[in-house]
C-alpha cells in the first residue's frame, strides 16, 4: 500500500498544479518515492516512515533551499507548477551530502593531474610510472607524485635504510629531471639525484630542526625527506614553478580546480572544508564565487606563517563568508604523521625504542597563532597527530576557550590520545576532526608504532570520544586518502580494512547514524554551518545525493558497494 502511495504522488499533484504567476511560493524540484534521511534522529520529521528512513518526499524551492519534507504531501499541490522538475528515486535512499571534513582541495586537484600511487603496490611499480612520465616530460623539467606508502606495499624493498628504498633506481632512470615524490601522509617525500643536487644537498646538509634527511651507513643521503627537512627540496621545486608565468601557474591549479569539484561531486561531497589555503587562493576562490563558477561549496582554513597572517588577514578582508566559499579559519600544526614516526608521543615509538616523532612548530608558536585566531573571531584548527601534540593542543586551547564559549576550535586529525585527555575535547568544546579511513588505512602499522595498550585506548578513540559527548567530524583527508565518503563511512562503522587485511580495534566504532552525522550535521557544525547545510530539513540547502543502498541498514559488506546515482547542490542536480 505505501508503494503504491508513493507511486501515486506525481499523478496527484499534475491534477493540482498551479500557474507560476499564481504563486510566490514555488517549488523547483519535487523529489519522491524515496527513502529520505534528513539527518541525524530524522531531523524535521514528527514522524518517521520507516525504521531505517525519514520520509519519503521533498520539494525544494527556487532559491535552492529546501520547502517541505516528509511523508503526507496532500498540502504540498498549491506550491507545484508546470516547471516545477520531478525526481523520482525509484525507492532509493537519499540523503544530505557528504561534507568533506578536512581534506585539501587544490592538493586534491593536483594529485589527479599528476602522479598519483595511492594504488601503487610496491616501490618497482612507482619507479615505472615515473620513468614513463620522464619520457614524456621536458629535459629539466620537474616530475611530481604523491601518495606512495611504504607500510602498505606487498613486499619490502631490497635495498632500503629505515624501511625507505635508497633514490638510487629512481635516480638512474631519471637523470635529466629533477623528481620530488611526497608520501601519502604529506609528512615525507622522496627526491632524486637530480633534485637533491639542484637543491644543493650533501652528506654535509644539517637535518633542520622539526626534521630528518635520512641517510645510509656512509651519511649520504638516500633520498627520504621528513617533516620540515621537505623544505630542502620543496623550496627548489618552487623556484622553479615561479618561472612559470603567472597566467600558467593561475590556470594549472584552475585545471585541478575544476578536477578537484568533478571527482567530488561523482563521489556525492557537497562541501569540501580544506585544511590549508594560502593568501593567492582566497582571491581565486572569491573569484570563482563571484561567477558563480563553484559547484559546491568550500569553506577553507588560511594556513601560513604567524607573521604573514598578522600583516595580511586585514588587507584579504578575512574572515569571508561568500555564496559558496567561506574563509573563516586558521590552520597550524604541532607535529608530523604516524607512518613517517612524525607523530609526538608521550611516550617512545614502540617499534623505535628511545623516539618520541617531531614537534614540528614550536607550541610558542602555535600560541601565537591562537592568538591571531581570537583577535580575527576566527577559528583555530590545529594539527595533532600523537598523543603529546594533541596534550599540548589541548593544554593550549584551554588559555583561550571553554565550552559555554562556542568557538569550536578544533584538532585536525586527533589520531592518538592519551586516556585522560578523551573528556577533555567535551569539557573544552573542542572539536575532533578526525578522518576514519585513517583508522584502517594505518591498522597495517599503527599498533606496531604504539603497542597494543596503546592502540586500543587511545587510537582513532572515536565511541570514547562519543560516549564523553565530543563532536567528531569526519572525512578523508584527500588526496592523503581517496576522497571517496563510502570508503571512510565503511571504517567508521566496521574498523575493518576494505580488502580484509586488518580489523581495528572495533570495539570503537561509531553507529550507522553517528557514522553518517559525522559526514553530514556534525561536520557542519563544525564549521559554523549548522544553519545552512548538513541536514535536509526545511530552510537549509538543498544538497542532497541518491544512493543505490540505504547506509542504514544494508550488510556491512553491501556499505562498499554502494554507488551514488546522483549528487544535487543547492536543488541543481551536479552530477
Amino acid at each position: 500500500m505505501k508503494k503504491l502511495l508513493l507511486l501515486s504522488i506525481p499523478f496527484l499533484f499534475l491534477a493540482c498544479e498551479t500557474n507560476q504567476s499564481e504563486t510566490g511560493n514555488q517549488a523547483d524540484l519535487l523529489v519522491y518515492n524515496a527513502k529520505i534521511w534528513t539527518g541525524q534522529g530524522c531531523a524535521g520529521v514528527d514522524e518517521p516512515a520507516g525504521e531505517d528512513y525519514c520520509a519519503t518526499a521533498m520539494l525544494i524551492g527556487q532559491g535552492g533551499s529546501v520547502m517541505e519534507v516528509g511523508n503526507d504531501t496532500s498540502a504540498w499541490a498549491s506550491m507545484l507548477a508546470v516547471g516545477t522538475e520531478r525526481l523520482n528515486a525509484n525507492g532509493n535512499f537519499v540523503m544530505p551530502g557528504f561534507v568533506e571534513g578536512h581534506a585539501h582541495f587544490s592538493g586534491l586537484g593536483s594529485s589527479l593531474r599528476n602522479l598519483n600511487f595511492l594504488r601503487s603496490k610496491n616501490w618497482d611499480e612507482i619507479v615505472s610510472m615515473v620513468a614513463e612520465r620522464a619520457e614524456t616530460t621536458p629535459e629539466g623539467d620537474w616530475i611530481s607524485g604523491r601518495g606512495w606508502h611504504q607500510e602498505k606495499w606487498d613486499k619490502p624493498h631490497d635495498h632500503s635504510v629505515g624501511g625507505y628504498p635508497v633514490h638510487d633506481e629512481l635516480s638512474r632512470m631519471t637523470q635529466n629531471h629533477p623528481v620530488v615524490l611526497r608520501h601519502a601522509s604529506g609528512h615525507g617525500l622522496f627526491a632524486n639525484a637530480k633534485a637533491m643536487e639542484i637543491a644543493g644537498v650533501s652528506r654535509e646538509t644539517p637535518d633542520p630542526r622539526g626534521g630528518r634527511v635520512l641517510r645510509d651507513e656512509r651519511g649520504d643521503p638516500t633520498g627520504v625527506f621528513e617533516e620540515r627537512a621537505m623544505d630542502l627540496i620543496t623550496d627548489s621545486y618552487q623556484n622553479w614553478i615561479q618561472t612559470m608565468t603567472p597566467e600558467s601557474r593561475k590556470e594549472e591549479w584552475l585545471a585541478g580546480i575544476r578536477a578537484a569539484q568533478d571527482e567530488c561531486l561523482r563521489k556525492g561531497v557537497t562541501s569540501f572544508q580544506d585544511a590549508g589555503t594560502k593568501f593567492r587562493e582566497v582571491t581565486w576562490y572569491k573569484e570563482l564565487d563571484a561567477a558563480d563558477s563553484l559547484r559546491l561549496n568550500l569553506w577553507t582554513m588560511l594556513r601560513h606563517s604567524h607573521d604573514e597572517m598578522a600583516a595580511k588577514i586585514p588587507e584579504y578582508g578575512l574572515p569571508h563568508y561568500g555564496n559558496r566559499f567561506t574563509c573563516a579559519a586558521i590552520k597550524t600544526e604541532l607535529d608530523g604523521a604516524l607512518g613517517s614516526y612524525g607523530a609526538w608521543l608521550i611516550e617512545p615509538y614502540f617499534d623505535n625504542p628511545g623516539f618520541v616523532g617531531q614537534n614540528t612548530t614550536l607550541v610558542a608558536t602555535v600560541d601565537s597563532i591562537a592568538q591571531l585566531a581570537d583577535k580575527h573571531k576566527m577559528q583555530l584548527c590545529v594539527h595533532a597527530i600523537g598523543d603529546k601534540a594533541n596534550q599540548e593542543t589541548l593544554n593550549l586551547m584551554a588559555k583561550y576557550v571553554d565550552k559555554d564559549d562556542d568557538r569550536r576550535w578544533r584538532i585536525e586529525h586527533s589520531q592518538h590520545l592519551a586516556v585522560e585527555d578523551i573528556p577533555r575535547f567535551a569539557e573544552l568544546g573542542v572539536i575532533a576532526a578526525m578522518q576514519g579511513i585513517h583508522c584502517t588505512s594505518d591498522a597495517l602499522f599503527a599498533e606496531n608504532r604504539l603497542g597494543t595498550e596503546r592502540a586500543r585506548t587511545g587510537a582513532y578513540p572515536w565511541r570514547s570520544l562519543l560516549d564523553a559527548g565530543a563532536v567528531i567530524v569526519n572525512g578523508t583527508d584527500a588526496p592523503v586518502e581517496d576522497v571517496d565518503p563510502i570508503e571512510s563511512f565503511y571504517a567508521t562503522v566496521t574498523r575493518k580494512r576494505a580488502d580484509g587485511r586488518a580489523t581495528f580495534f572495533p570495539e570503537q566504532s561509531m553507529t550507522r547514524e553517528e557514522g553518517l552525522h559525522s559526514y553530514t550535521g556534525a561536520a557542519a557544525f563544525g564549521a559554523f554551518e549548522e544553519d545552512k547545510l548538513g541536514q535536509l530539513i526545511p530552510g537549509l540547502n538543498g544538497d542532497f545525493i541518491v544512493l543505490s543502498n540505504n547506509l542504514l541498514s544494508c550488510e556491512d559488506d553491501e556499505i562498499m558497494e554502494t554507488k551514488v546515482l546522483e549528487t544535487w547542490v543547492g536543488g541543481k542536480r551536479a552530477f
